[in-house]
C-alpha cells in the first residue's frame, strides 16, 4: 500500500485545549468522537477514576453548559475556535466529601475548586472561617510551619482571602498574615491530602457549597425567585437571599421533572402535594436544568443502594492506600523525627566542635601570646638588668651625694649653731642694751630731775638774795660809788660769779648727758639694723637646710 494510501486512512482530528483548575492539557480529538470519548481521554490523563463527580464546561453566547457525554463533540453548540477550549470542573458534589471521596486527585481538583469558588465569592464564607480555611490551604502548599524557613512576609503572592472580607476589616497585610500564620502553625504534621480533606469538611457546611443557582419566575413576566440545585434536592430562594431556601424538594419527595419549552414543572411523590411549575428565561436553562437534576438524582439513588463492585473495589484500594499512608506518613513522620534529632545532635556536634575550634584558636592565641610575652619578659628582664646597673650607678652617685649633702649639712649646722650662737648673744646684747638704756634713761630722769631741783634751787637763792639785797643796800641802788661796803659787793660779786659757774656746770652736765643720750640711740639703731641681718641670714640658712633635705 503506497504512503498516499495510508495518509487517506488517518482520521481527521481536530485540537482542543482542556482547562483545569492548575492545569492546561491540549488534545487531538477525532472528528467522529462523542462527548464521552474526549471526557475519558482527559480522565485517563489525569488518572481520574471517579468520573461521575466530573464533566466538561464550556462558553457559549454567554451561557455556561456542559459538553453531553451521548453526543458527538462538533455536533454540539461549541465555540468556534482553534483549539476549542473547555473546562474541567466537578459538575457534582458529594454529600459527604470524607465518605464519597476516594481518589487523591479527585480531593485535590475538589479543593482547588472550592478554594477557587470562596475566593472568587460564589460561596459565601464568613471571615473566621475563611481564616481557618486559609491556614488549611497554606498547610497544604507548605507543609509543616517552620519559623525559621517561613519567615514574615511569605504569604504576600498567595491569594487566601476573598476580597469581600479584606475590604470589610480595615487590616493591612501582615496582620491578616499573622492570624493565618497563628492558626497554620497548629496544624503541625497533617500531610497535604489530610489538610485538603480538612479543608473540603468545612467547606461542604457552607450554605452555598455545592447548590447551581438559576433565575425563575413564578408567572412568564417576572423573575424574582432563584432555583438551586444541589446534592441533596432542589431548593427556592427569594432574588435577595441565598442562604437560607423558602422552600425545598428532596430528591427522595419528587415523583417528576419535566419542561416543556420554558415552563419548567416539578411533581412531588405525594400526589396530594402542589405541583410546582416555574419560567426560566430560556429554554436552554431549562435543559441545563434537567440535566443537574438528574446527574444529581441518579448520585443520590446511587448513595443509598449497595456499592457496586467498581465503587467497593475503589473504596478498598482507598483504605489500603490510606492504611499504607497513614502508615507512610508515620515512617515518615519517625524518619523526620529521626531526621530532626540527627540534626539537632549534628548542630550539637557542630556547635562543640566550633567550641573546640574556637577554644583551640583561643589556646594558640594564648600560646602565641604567652611567647610574645616570654619574648617581652626577657626583653624587660635585660632592660632591667640595664636600669639595675644604671641604678647602681646612681646610687653610688647619690651616696656621694649624700656624703657630700651630709658634709654640706655638718657645716650648715655648724654655721646654723654659730648663727644662733651669734643671734644668742645679740639677743643678750640687745637685752643688756635694753637694760642700760632704761639704766640710763633712770639715770637721765634722775639728773634732769637734779638739775630741775639745783635750778629752781638757785632761782630761789637769786630771788632770796635779791630780796636781802633791796631790803639792806637801798641807796646802793641809786648811788653806786665805792664804799666800806665795796667788799660786800666784792662778796657778793664772788656769789654770782659762783652762781654763774654752777649755771655752766649744769648746762654742760645736761648737754653730756643728751649727747649720751644720742649716742645711746644711734647705737641702739645700728645693734636692732646688726639684729635684723643676723635674723635673715638665720632664715636663709633654714631655706637650704630645708632644700637639702628635699634633695638628699
Amino acid at each position: 500500500m503506497s504512503i498516499r494510501g495510508l495518509k487517506k486512512k488517518q482520521p481527521k482530528t481536530f485540537k482542543v485545549k482542556i482547562i483545569t483548575v492548575d492545569a492546561e492539557m491540549e488534545f487531538s480529538c477525532e472528528m467522529k468522537w462523542k462527548g464521552k470519548d474526549l471526557f475519558d481521554l482527559v480522565c485517563r490523563a489525569l488518572g481520574l477514576r471517579e468520573t461521575w463527580f466530573f464533566g466538561l464546561q464550556y462558553t457559549i453566547k454567554g451561557m455556561c453548559t456542559w459538553l453531553k457525554m451521548d453526543k458527538k463533540v462538533l455536533d454540539q453548540e461549541i465555540p468556534k475556535e482553534d483549539p476549542v477550549s473547555f473546562n474541567f470542573l466537578a459538575k457534582f458534589y458529594p454529600e459527604k466529601v470524607e465518605e464519597e471521596l476516594l481518589q487523591e486527585i479527585t480531593q485535590h481538583l475538589f479543593f482547588l475548586q472550592v478554594k477557587k469558588q470562596i475566593l472568587d465569592e460564589e460561596i459565601y464564607c464568613s471571615p473566621e472561617a475563611t481564616v481557618l480555611l486559609s491556614s488549611y490551604a497554606v498547610q497544604a502548599k507548605y507543609g509543616d510551619y517552620d519559623p525559621n524557613f517561613h519567615e514574615p512576609g511569605f504569604l504576600a503572592h498567595d491569594e487566601l482571602l476573598p476580597k469581600r472580607v479584606l475590604r470589610q476589616y480595615q487590616l493591612t497585610a501582615e496582620m491578616w498574615e499573622e492570624k493565618i500564620t497563628a492558626w497554620y502553625a497548629e496544624h503541625r504534621g497533617i500531610a497535604r491530602d489530610e489538610a485538603e480533606m480538612n479543608y473540603l469538611k468545612i467547606a461542604q457546611d457552607l450554605e452555598m457549597y455545592g447548590v447551581n443557582y438559576f433565575p425563575i419566575a413564578q408567572n412568564k413576566n417576572h423573575t424574582d425567585l432563584l432555583l438551586g440545585v444541589d446534592a441533596k434536592g432542589i431548593h427556592i430562594y427569594s432574588i435577595n437571599n441565598r442562604f437560607s431556601p423558602n422552600k425545598s424538594f428532596e430528591w427522595s419527595a419528587i415523583r417528576n421533572i419535566s419542561y416543556s419549552e420554558k415552563e419548567l414543572t416539578i411533581k412531588p411523590l405525594d400526589k396530594k402535594a402542589e405541583v410546582f411549575k416555574f419560567f426560566s428565561s430560556q429554554l436552554k436553562v431549562n435543559k441545563l436544568i434537567l440535566q443537574l437534576c438528574i446527574g444529581n438524582h441518579d448520585l443520590f439513588m446511587r448513595r443509598r443502594k449497595v456499592d457496586s463492585i467498581e465503587i467497593q473495589q475503589m473504596k478498598a484500594q482507598a483504605r489500603e492506600e490510606k492504611a499504607r499512608k497513614k502508615m507512610e506518613n508515620q515512617r515518615l513522620a519517625r524518619e523526620k523525627q529521626l531526621r530532626e534529632e540527627a540534626e539537632r545532635a549534628k548542630e550539637e556536634l557542630e556547635r562543640r566542635l566550633f567550641q573546640l575550634e574556637d577554644e583551640a584558636r583561643q589556646a594558640n592565641e594564648a600560646l602565641l601570646r604567652s611567647q610574645e610575652t616570654a619574648e617581652l619578659l626577657a626583653e624587660k628582664a635585660q632592660i632591667a638588668e640595664e636600669e639595675a646597673k644604671l641604678l647602681a650607678q646612681n646610687a653610688a652617685e647619690a651616696e656621694q651625694e649624700r656624703q657630700r649633702l651630709e658634709i654640706t649639712a655638718l657645716k650648715t649646722k655648724e654655721e646654723k649653731r654659730l648663727m644662733e650662737q651669734k643671734m644668742r648673744e645679740a639677743e643678750l646684747i640687745a637685752v643688756k642694751l635694753v637694760k642700760e638704756s632704761d639704766r640710763r634713761a633712770k639715770e637721765a630722769e634722775h639728773l634732769k630731775q637734779d638739775l630741775h631741783e639745783a635750778r629752781e634751787a638757785e632761782r630761789k637763792a637769786k630771788q632770796k638774795l635779791l630780796d636781802i639785797t633791796r631790803l639792806n643796800y637801798p641807796h646802793m641802788i641809786k648811788y653806786p660809788q665805792y664804799s666800806p661796803t665795796d667788799t660786800a659787793e666784792a662778796n657778793f660779786d664772788k656769789g654770782s660769779i659762783k652762781l654763774d659757774l654752777k649755771d655752766i656746770d649744769l648746762k654742760r652736765l645736761s648737754f653730756e648727758i643728751e649727747k649720751e643720750r644720742l649716742d645711746y640711740l644711734e647705737k641702739s639703731r645700728k645693734f636692732e639694723d646688726r639684729l635684723q641681718e643676723l635674723k635673715s641670714e638665720i632664715h636663709a640658712l633654714k631655706l637650704e637646710e630645708k632644700q637639702s633635705g628635699l634633695y638628699c
